[in-house]
């Protein structure tokens, strides 16, 4: 039986979480869906013991392939070694401290085979330390008929799409070295697929705030970011995109960097004044033609990123802070949410082009 998909594992110092990552894949498959499937976990030289653990995993489950690399080269260029080793006509890149609900290979296989899309773009749930799941504020989006401009606003990660492996040959489409590796790779895949769908159904829970984690660790590694979404503007120079689609992209770009910048888990407060002066360098360098800033507080924090004035823009997110504190002393505390997947809707794939 041919493999439909392929499931990339990266795996670094994540011995707590290891073992339910890999089970989740393959839960609840039938013997015909596992054929169907290959899971490749790439062990990326992890300092802990992973390395033992997939071995010992891959002994009583034969579905997964191991490979184990010599050094440390990092999550882009370890997702790419799988990638190589890819044989199925979809891959999925899952990260190896995150859990697909149950039900989820399953759903995907079937939408594969139904629709034949370029990318499948799934929904998630945010998993918290505490067990809490929490739904992504960019989740509305895959509401409706799949719209490129619309769809580009969905978090930019490798693990909420599922992508035809001959889209990526064709385009050449690999991660780069460094953190926010997602940018340059993410979008030029959503742009480059000629066949979008989505399945609006939560197939993945993304877990936030581990130690060790990109996202909650303090360090200027995050300047790395510029030269990502350099990358990426130096594909969309030669894609030669639609302008609208500039324009979103250039107001997502800088939305996100603001969100980096104000992040006390990953902005050192002595480094945030650096890391706005490049948001600002940045700005120059790329705005579009007709481009406006949003409406709002959002478009107010643009206007202060293209006049380059950090003193007022500090200010601003001080007494946002400060409101904020006060809201969330005033508020009882959320409701954990069900561990259930949101149910499927039918959604025609659309060929844009």
């Amino acid at each position: 039986m041919d493999v439909v998909l392929t499931v990339v594992v990266p795996v670094y110092a994540v011995e707590d979480y290891l073992h339910q990552c890999l089970d989740s894949i393959r839960a609840g498959l039938t013997p015909e869906e596992n054929a169907a499937v290959e899971v490749i976990a790439v062990d990326d030289a992890s300092p802990d013991d992973c390395g033992a653990m997939l071995d010992a995993y891959a002994a009583r489950h034969h579905g997964l392939r191991v490979l184990h690399l010599s050094s440390n080269v990092g999550l882009g260029l370890a997702r790419n070694a799988g990638l190589a080793e890819a044989r199925g006509r979809h891959v999925w890149f899952v990260d190896s401290d995150d859990v697909l609900p149950a039900g989820s290979v399953r759903a995907v296989l079937e939408r594969l085979d139904e629709t034949e899309p370029d990318v499948l773009l799934i929904d998630h749930l945010r998993l918290h330390h505490d067990g809490r799941l929490q739904t992504d504020a960019s989740s509305a989006l895959l509401a409706g008929t799949p719209d490129r401009l619309r769809l580009i606003g969905l978090q930019h990660t490798a693990w909420n799409r599922i992508m035809r492996r001959d889209l990526l040959t064709k385009h050449d489409l690999r991660f780069p070295a460094g953190w926010y590796e997602d940018v340059p790779f993410s979008n030029p895949v959503l742009i480059a697929a000629e066949r979008l769908d989505v399945l609006n159904r939560v197939c993945y829970h993304y877990r936030i705030g581990r130690e060790g984690a990109i996202t909650a660790t303090r360090s200027d590694r995050h300047f790395e970011a510029f030269g990502q979404w350099d990358r990426f503007y130096a594909w969309l120079d030669d894609a030669g995109v639609d302008p609208a689609l500039r324009i979103r992209v250039f107001t997502l770009m800088i939305s996100h960097l603001l969100v980096v910048a104000g992040n006390e888990n990953r902005m050192h407060p002595s480094r945030r004044r650096a890391f706005f002066r490049e948001i600002a360098a940045l700005y120059r360098r790329h705005r579009p033609a007709g481009y406006l800033p949003p409406a709002g507080a959002a478009g107010l924090k643009h206007r202060l990123v293209a006049a380059n004035s950090y003193t007022l823009y500090a200010a601003l997110r001080a007494g946002y802070r400060v409101a904020g504190l006060r809201r969330r002393g005033t508020q009882r505390t959320p409701a954990v949410s069900p561990d259930i997947p949101s149910a499927p809707q039918r959604v025609k794939t659309t060929s844009i082009p």
